[in-house]
C-alpha cells in the first residue's frame, strides 16, 4: 500500500527512445543513468540492440517498428511523461512508425538528438532515414541537439570548425522546423572553449565552459542531451536546462574513467542541488 499522501506527489518522468549499448556508455543506458542523477524517473523505448564495447560496435539488431511503437504506447498510455528524448532511430521504418505514434500520443518537451554515427565510425542512420527524421520528427521538437559532424551533414556544409560556422548551422537547421536548435561544439578544434550555440529563430545564445583535454570519452552527446531532457522534465525552461546540463557534462567528462580497452566512460556526477 502506498504511503499516505504519496498518490498526490508527482515524480518527474522522462522517456528515452534509442538504442541499447551493451557497454553501458551510450544510448538508453547513458540516458537512464543521467535521468536518475537528476532525480527524474526514467522510462525507455528500445529501437535497436547493439553489441558493443568501449572499442566499437560489432553488431546492430533493429527492433521491429511495431514493437517500438508498442513500447511507446504502453509507457505513454500509463505514465505521465514530462519530457521525451530520441537518440538512435536507425531507419525509415522506425521513424515513420514513431511519427504516426506521436500523432496519437504527442511527446511533451521533445528533445531530438540526431544520432548518425558512432564514435568509432559505424553508420547509425542512412540518408533516407535522415530525410525522414527532418521531415517527420524535427517539427515536433522543442530542440534538436546535433554535434558538429551531425550539423554538417544536416546542412550539407563542409566541416564546421569555428563558432561562427556553428551559428550559421544552428540558424539553417532551425529553419527546418524545430522550435530551437542546440549545436554542440564539444569536438571543436583549435583554441576555443567548449562552446554550444542555441538558435530559437530570433536570437543566438552561446553556452561556454572550459575545454577538457581528456580524449576518447564515450557517451558525452547522449548524456548532455539527456541532462537537458531531465531539466525539462523537472519543469525548468530550456534556457535554464542547458547551463545545468553543460555544467553536469563538464564535470562528468573530467571524472571519466577507463574501464575497458577503448574509450573512457562517464561516471555521471550528481548535479548541484537547485536553490
Amino acid at each position: 500500500m502506498p504511503a499516505a499522501g504519496s498518490e498526490d506527489k508527482h515524480i518527474p518522468v522522462a522517456l528515452t527512445i534509442g538504442g541499447s549499448d551493451s557497454s553501458g556508455g551510450d544510448g538508453i543506458q547513458a540516458d537512464l543513468s543521467t535521468f536518475q542523477r537528476f532525480g527524474v524517473y526514467g522510462t525507455s523505448v528500445v529501437t535497436a540492440l547493439t553489441a558493443q564495447s568501449t572499442t566499437g560496435i560489432s553488431a546492430i539488431h533493429p527492433i521491429p517498428p511495431e514493437m517500438v511503437v508498442e513500447q511507446y504506447f504502453q509507457v505513454m498510455g500509463d505514465i505521465e511523461v514530462d519530457a521525451v528524448k530520441t537518440g538512435m532511430l536507425l531507419n525509415v521504418e522506425i521513424i515513420t512508425a514513431l511519427a504516426e505514434a506521436f500523432d496519437d500520443h504527442p511527446p511533451p518537451n521533445l528533445v531530438v538528438d540526431p544520432v548518425m554515427m558512432s564514435g568509432t565510425g559505424v553508420r547509425l542512420l542512412d540518408t533516407p532515414a535522415l530525410e525522414s527524421m527532418i521531415e517527420l520528427i524535427f517539427p515536433r521538437a522543442i530542440t534538436v541537439t546535433p554535434n558538429l559532424a551531425e550539423a554538417a551533414e544536416i546542412t550539407g556544409s563542409g566541416p564546421i570548425d569555428t563558432p561562427e560556422a556553428m551559428a550559421d548551422a544552428a540558424v539553417e537547421i532551425q529553419r527546418l522546423g524545430s522550435k530551437t536548435v542546440l549545436v554542440k561544439g564539444g569536438h571543436l578544434s583549435g583554441n576555443y572553449d567548449a562552446v554550444d550555440i542555441l538558435c530559437d529563430g530570433e536570437t543566438l545564445t552561446e553556452f561556454r565552459s572550459p575545454r577538457s583535454n581528456l580524449q576518447h570519452v564515450h557517451g558525452t552527446g547522449c548524456a548532455y542531451s539527456a541532462a537537458v531532457t531531465a531539466g525539462l522534465a523537472k519543469g525548468s525552461s530550456l534556457s535554464a536546462s542547458i547551463p545545468s546540463a553543460k555544467s553536469y557534462i563538464t564535470e562528468a567528462i573530467s571524472d571519466a574513467v577507463l574501464l575497458g580497452g577503448g574509450a573512457r566512460l562517464l561516471i555521471y556526477p550528481h548535479p548541484e542541488e537547485e536553490d
